[in-house]
């Protein structure tokens, strides 16, 4: 006997996929003229991909966190009660981790990480430029823990916290929430601090022009000279083609400023080329304020920008920069 799929191909003459697809459900199904049904919803879906694949590829890079975060409880309960691990529990997961993140930035971004060489070996804290997410600095973050088995702690908004399942993963990380003085002793113990002064609403609401979204911020500042530590200024290239925000629609920006919800749409995942270039440390100077400090930060970051930024940006440029080869500067 010949099964209907069989019969798509019998004859002379073979039929076309959807032809042998419609032909196999109108006999299945009892439906007659489904193929128009079929053409439709195909038409349909070939309309709206890119729609659906801008909006997809950020679930991706969530997929991920959540594949993080179940690491991480798999591993704290298996390494708990081993004494080897009785000071830090994350050892181990920490060169997983870091090796995962490092990984998918290399194939998905192509991820390089310059001037390194300017992080310095004691305490330090590291400004940059936030992108629509801050895939970019778990990248660096990453890299650099491969690279110097150094780690960052970052200064992250509170409603990070309340993201479900997320409390773990900030845990690992190191995340605080500050106050100014917890951040203070972070870096008298000698460790690297980070922190995004234009904060989430320099994510939503900066766009592919790159524009610095401070405002008169400077407690970062403050932090560095209670500390007496040197500010490193760092800015990814390509960091708001990977993913782009509807920042641009005024009622969101409202409704934002109201409530301080980020309630704004992000859309993208593009592999891009991207590049962290980490600037020249601005030393500690007991002499110079906090606003005078704080604005010759943001003059580094700008320097950053307008040096390895070509403005506006443009995501299909910014693809193609995956062919091309930079000299590396380390």
């Amino acid at each position: 006997m010949t099964g209907g799929n069989e019969s798509c191909t019998a004859g002379p003459t073979s039929m076309s996929y959807l032809a042998c697809l419609s032909y196999i459900l109108e006999e299945w199904t009892g439906v007659k003229d489904i193929g128009d049904y079929l053409s439709y919803a195909f038409y349909i879906l070939w309309v709206l991909f890119p729609l659906v694949v801008v909006f997809v590829l950020p679930g991706v890079i969530m997929i991920l966190f959540y594949i993080s975060i179940l690491w991480l409880h798999i591993y704290k309960r298996k390494n708990e009660i081993k004494d080897a691990y009785s000071h830090d529990v994350w050892i181990g997961a920490r060169e997983v981790l870091a090796t995962l993140w490092d990984g998918h930035g290399r194939i998905w971004h192509g991820y390089e990480l310059h001037g390194v060489k300017n992080i310095p070996q004691g305490p330090g804290l590291v400004v940059f430029y936030h992108g629509a997410t801050p895939i970019d600095y778990i990248y660096f973050s990453a890299r650099l823990h491969v690279l110097k088995r150094r780690c960052c702690t970052v200064v992250a908004d509170h409603f990070v916290s309340r993201l479900p399942g997320f409390r773990i993963l900030l845990e690992f990380l190191g995340v605080t929430h500050g106050p100014k003085d917890a951040c203070v002793k972070i870096l008298e113990k000698g460790h690297l601090l980070a922190i995004a002064p234009g904060g989430v609403r320099e994510a939503l609401f900066s766009d592919e022009t790159y524009t610095i979204l401070w405002s008169d911020r400077k407690g970062f500042a403050q932090v560095a000279i209670d500390a007496k530590v040197p500010i490193i200024p760092m800015f990814t290239q390509n960091v708001r083609e990977g993913f782009r925000t509807l920042g641009g629609i005024k009622i969101l920006r409202s409704l934002y400023e109201r409530t301080r919800l980020p309630v704004v749409p992000i859309y993208g995942g593009f592999p891009v080329k991207l590049r962290t270039f980490i600037g020249e440390p601005i030393p500690y100077e007991p002499n110079m304020t906090a606003e005078e400090l704080a604005a010759k930060t943001k003059a580094a970051v700008q320097a950053l920008i307008e040096k390895h930024q070509k403005i506006p940006g443009n995501i299909f440029r910014a693809l193609m920069e995956r062919f091309q080869t930079q000299k590396k500067e380390d």
